[in-house]
């Protein structure tokens, strides 16, 4: 059978807010990818700190040009359904690193046949993950980025997410989290925004 628009599989992006060697939220990101492939969905894994984006300055891209990084980013989300995001927090904010990130993706224009990056953003489902060695599993910082992904990019937030407590004891094992409420809380991220993709695919 050839493979339709509404029956192919969902693209999703996968992103950790943070890029250091050993995170947690890569960890996590990993495994929820892994989660969304066996539900059938195909996944790209973003390493933000690849784009080499630099510090947003306005001025800075009158005298470059927006840099490539941005584009690049704007272009994955352009051939993706959805996005999963496993954002740590930073002095309970989100990080650096993914805002700074998202702030030159938004102003990226559209080009070429290319959608501008809130264009290529807009309507498509996002699960938020966060994951912590500390008590309160980076959930502090998700309610920020639910209103930054929603109002400034347009995405769809579905309502289920994870805060991961103690990341460091339960990511222990490559395959599940060590507490079964806690991998059963992650399967219902992955699955709303799997459903989420599908549904946007059919109505396209």
């Amino acid at each position: 059978m050839t493979t339709t628009t509404s029956t192919r599989a969902p693209r999703l992006l996968v992103i950790a807010g943070s890029a250091r060697i050993g995170s947690l939220n890569r960890q996590l990101a990993d495994l929820a990818a892994r989660r969304a492939q066996a539900l059938g969905a195909e996944t790209t894994v973003v390493d933000l700190r690849s784009l080499e984006l630099p510090v947003y300055d306005e001025d800075w891209a009158q005298a470059h040009g927006k840099p490539a990084g941005a584009r690049r980013l704007r272009d994955l989300f352009a051939e993706h359904d959805g996005l999963i995001l496993s954002s740590p927090e930073y002095n309970a904010l989100p990080t650096p690193l993914f805002i700074n990130s998202f702030d030159w993706l938004s102003v990226i224009p559209a080009e070429d046949g290319k959608p501008s990056g809130t264009g290529a953003t807009g309507g498509k489902p996002v699960g938020l993950l966060a994951a912590s060695p500390g008590a309160l599993g980076g959930i502090r910082a998700l309610p920020i980025v639910r209103t930054y992904l929603s109002t400034n990019f347009a995405m769809v937030v579905v309502p289920e997410q994870l805060g991961l407590p103690l990341a460091d004891q339960q990511l222990a094992s490559p395959d599940r989290l060590a507490k079964p409420e806690l991998d059963a809380a992650l399967d219902r991220v992955v699955a709303s925004v799997v459903k989420q993709a599908r549904w946007r695919i059919a109505g396209a």
